[in-house]
């Protein structure tokens, strides 16, 4: 079977891991710091917090942004379930705008008016590695005064209108999980410009305490002491995964390249069959793909699923639309609620989309959905 998606681990990556393995740091050492460096250099240089996972990036992200009881976000329903669970375990109000229907990405169109004076922000998805209009987003954003978090599990070395994400938002999360764009294992990240919101980002993810005398309410115990004033959790990436990000991201020109190259290989492939929708770019936006969504046929998508997966390609569907899952109350989230996030759900098909894809396994690929378009 050919998978979906997949790590691409090397010698370099092995070395690094070893290294760590034979100091004196598993956790809470240099290599966390190495790698949070490294992150900002990818990122157009804001800071950055590592974090033990995409979803505990989220956690820490909407903690940081004040997101909990009596607050609402706007997020788009194309995307891991992780985007707004993460924000419903706060306490906050999940309100799903539709996608555009070329990138399956939020709207800003849809956006505007669902903010209620109860939105703290807007949280916008950069599906298979594409973001959404940011500066259509940013400007509502900002005539609202609310927050643009941008979940950017998908797109680490994506750049929009000249600027790379990390730049885009007011908090970025990544996700460094196997089939991303760099692994750590597992591991994530949030990143900010504002100094403000990343401590409140680390805080949390560091089981709230805090360490610098000045702002201690306890002020009569000795050198030793640190306190909580919030509750935080524990979201630590440890040094032996941080070294094998810092040694992932070395590559991560090269991975864009040959993710590149694979879409370009498919899209010259399937670019004139019928009923065939290929994935869309805009023109201002390069992006890092880490999902190949192909569009087919609603009527036939489950016959070319079954075809694909029995002919060896380990096909997926990415996703179901988040208010689906039962845990979110039906009633309140019924089916059509987005009608063009459910369309394009009906019609997706991932393909096989990583670095490690050999030239007769994308031709594999090719001629195992040709087949399977012809039916």
């Amino acid at each position: 079977m050919i998978p979906y998606g997949r790590h691409d681990i090397d010698a370099a990556d092995i070395d690094a891991v070893d290294r760590v393995l034979d100091s004196d740091w598993l956790t809470t050492g240099p290599a966390v710091s190495e790698l949070e460096a490294a992150i900002s250099q990818h990122a157009g240089g804001v800071g950055a917090v590592s974090v033990s996972s995409g979803t505990a990036a989220l956690h820490a992200a909407y903690a940081a942004a004040g997101v909990g009881a009596g607050t609402e976000i706007i997020t788009p329903p194309l995307t891991f379930v992780a985007t707004q669970a993460t924000a419903a375990l706060l306490g906050a109000d999940v309100v799903f705008a539709d996608v555009r229907e070329d990138t399956g990405c939020l709207d800003a169109a849809a956006v505007e008016s669902l903010i209620t004076p109860q939105t703290r922000t807007i949280v916008s998805v950069d599906y298979a590695g594409h973001p959404a209009d940011m500066d259509a987003l940013r400007a509502i954003a900002d005539r609202h005064g609310i927050l643009l978090i941008e979940d950017a599990a998908h797109s680490l070395g994506t750049v929009y209108r000249g600027r790379p994400v990390g730049t885009l938002a007011d908090l970025t999360t990544l996700s460094f999980f196997p089939t991303k764009n760099i692994t750590t294992g597992e591991g994530g990240a949030v990143v900010s410009a504002d100094a403000a919101l990343l401590t409140a980002a680390r805080r949390f993810a560091r089981q709230g305490l805090v360490r610098e005398p000045e702002e201690f309410v306890i002020t009569t115990e000795g050198p030793w002491h640190q306190e909580v004033h919030e509750f935080g959790l524990n979201y630590r990436l440890p040094d032996v995964l941080a070294a094998l990000g810092v040694s992932q991201l070395a590559r991560l020109a090269e991975f864009k390249d040959k993710r590149a190259y694979v879409k370009r290989r498919y899209d010259e492939a399937f670019a004139d069959l019928d009923g065939i929708t290929l994935p869309h770019c805009d023109a201002d936006v390069d992006p890092m793909w880490h999902l190949y969504p192909l569009r087919v046929p609603a009527e036939r998508r489950e016959e070319m699923f079954i075809s694909l997966r029995s002919s060896g390609i380990g096909v997926q569907v990415n996703y179901i639309p988040a208010y689906w899952h039962p845990a979110f109350d039906a009633s309140k989230y019924p089916r059509g609620l987005c009608p063009v996030a459910e369309e394009y759900y009906a019609r997706e098909i991932s393909l096989p989309m990583h670095t490690k894809l050999t030239e007769s396994e994308i031709d594999q690929v090719i001629e195992a959905v040709l087949q399977a378009q012809l039916g």
